[in-house]
């Protein structure tokens, strides 16, 4: 069924008829006009709850917004997704991050298979089973990846560090920046590593580099025949993996069908397992089957991905909002928003629809931010008083993972404070009382006033649940990428590949070769080429 040219569609002509409305609309008297208003946009699913009544939006804004998903087929293109059917076209193959039906056939045998390997290895390495070359426990483990291979376990194993074995230190090597690499080998103990490599290849250039030079590294202590002992990999290619010196029964497979962004589910979240154990990963994607089926089967007026997807939409395309700021108000979720900008950016950051024609409209905003409180000290300046509106999630866990007094109510105060801070805003009349009691004069009042003005209306989503742990942070991951897939659908774009970061890689590979001085090439711009030379002089 394809999809209807979408500012062509009924929905969006009334939307942007309602857009003209919303221009009259302040947060403040929408709250006023409706006491129940926190009461019908807010809702609750998979252990999480999502207050939306922040957003520049009313119950009719809601109702158009859900005739537009449904003039998109929203409905029977999450259903294709989620039996299976091949959704990515450009790559010809399905996205089974949220299901094991492919083809007609259930592939959960091969799923709980690899399972049941992840299961088996990280019970024998936590447990001091499995030993490295000397005969001493594991200690510390290397995971070795880049992009969905890096940034989903490590935001993971950093999320759910109130779970992890103390004794068992998790380090994250992604960048072919050789400083990353160096640093953490100098912080671990040849005897004691263990080496996870991730690429589904086994030829990733920034992933193999970096396998190579810990391999060599390794080398210089052990033998060829101890590598076995200190490296395993996640991959399909048995052939690349034995090369290296990795026991294939030591690999630990994943398929075409797991895409790099969804791939935390699959074996790539082998370190998670390690991390906190196999029993509380399977809570983990028990908390995001959770969501999955709240998605599948929630009517669209109550679906969380939905509502926040398609408010998503409402600020982007027709209030004009160019990024979003996610703050979440829990330390451990410092790497949040790094997870989301791929997430979401890799995902919908398009410019051609699925059929190959330009896109009629905004796509993808940026996604940026950081923890809270950390956040008000830097950027919220800009949010409160600058010249964009940026809609704001904001991220919190009504109980800690510690036992500090004062700290969480704390945490929490600012966190609520600030979501009602940017939706009321502080009107001249406001400031001049405040300024008043401080006794300021009446000119310097004036003087001060339009400095101390905010002028609020900024929108906003708080997402809360009750404790940060496995099961609820699988439901919060799988709750954006189906946000992501949402928007994506709206839009009429392909959120499973991302071919606009090959092209980078495929040029760097000559210019590699000419900064070693193998060949030069005279086929670049002259600024590319200065800078070639410059760095050929510094050699």
């Amino acid at each position: 069924m394809n999809p209807p040219v979408l500012t062509a569609t009924d929905a969006f002509k009334a939307l942007q008829a309602h857009r003209a409305q919303a221009n009259e609309w302040r947060l403040r008297d929408l709250f006023t006009e409706s006491p129940d208003r926190f009461v019908q946009m807010s809702l609750s699913g998979a252990g999480i709850f999502l207050d939306y009544s922040k957003n520049l939006i009313n119950c009719e804004t809601v109702q158009l917004l859900l005739g537009l998903a449904r003039e998109c087929n929203l409905e029977p293109q999450r259903d294709a997704m989620l039996r299976g059917d091949k959704i990515n076209l450009t790559e010809r193959r399905a996205a089974l991050h949220t299901t094991i039906w492919l083809d007609g056939r259930d592939v959960s045998r091969d799923v709980h298979a690899v399972l049941g390997r992840m299961r088996s290895f990280s019970l024998r390495v936590r447990s001091g089973q499995w030993t490295g070359y000397t005969g001493k426990a594991i200690t510390d483990i290397v995971n070795i990846g880049i992009g969905g291979s890096d940034l989903g376990p490590k935001m993971v194993c950093h999320a759910l560090r109130s779970f992890a074995q103390p004794n068992l230190a998790m380090h994250f090597v992604s960048n072919v920046d050789g400083h990353d690499l160096s640093n953490t080998l100098s912080k671990v103990n040849p005897e004691t590593t263990l080496f996870i490599v991730e690429s589904k290849t086994f030829t990733t250039t920034e992933t193999m580099l970096n396998a190579q030079s810990a391999r060599s590294w390794f080398l210089g202590h052990g033998e060829i025949a101890d590598l076995a002992k200190h490296f395993v990999a996640v991959s399909t290619n048995s052939e690349e993996v034995a090369k290296f010196g990795i026991d294939t029964d030591n690999m630990f497979p994943f398929w075409d069908w797991v895409g790099g962004r969804y791939s935390v589910w699959s074996a790539v979240g082998l370190p998670i397992a390690l991390s906190v154990g196999y029993d509380r990963f399977a809570e983990f994607l028990a908390g995001a089957n959770a969501m999955d089926e709240h998605f599948r089967n929630e009517p669209l007026e109550s679906n969380m991905p939905v509502l926040l997807g398609l408010i998503g939409i409402w600020n982007r395309n027709f209030l004009g909002c160019t990024s979003v700021s996610i703050a979440p108000y829990h330390f451990d979720l410092s790497m949040f928003p790094s997870y989301l900008q791929q997430l979401e950016m890799e995902s919908n950051g398009k410019r051609v629809k699925k059929n190959g024609s330009p896109v009629d409209m905004a796509t993808c905003p940026v996604i940026w931010g950081n923890v809270g409180t950390n956040g008000q000290h830097a950027y919220f300046q800009l949010l409160h008083q600058g010249t964009d509106i940026t809609p704001i999630d904001f991220i919190a866990a009504l109980t800690p993972n510690h036992s500090l007094p004062g700290h969480h109510a704390t945490l929490l105060a600012n966190c609520f404070a600030q979501s009602e801070a940017f939706m009321l805003g502080k009107t001249p009349d406001e400031v001049r009382v405040d300024l008043k009691v401080l006794g300021m004069a009446e000119k310097e009042i004036e003087s001060e006033l339009p400095h101390r003005v905010f002028p609020g209306n900024r929108p906003s989503n708080t997402i809360l649940m009750n404790q940060l742990n496995p099961s609820t942070l699988g439901a919060l991951i799988a709750l954006y990428e189906h946000k992501t897939f949402v928007q994506g659908t709206i839009w009429d774009i392909n959120c499973f590949d991302q071919w606009g970061v090959e092209l980078g890689k495929v040029l760097s590979r000559n210019i590699k070769q000419e900064l070693i001085g193998e060949f030069s090439a005279a086929s670049h711009d002259n600024s590319t080429s200065g800078l070639i030379e410059l760095a050929r002089l510094a050699r």
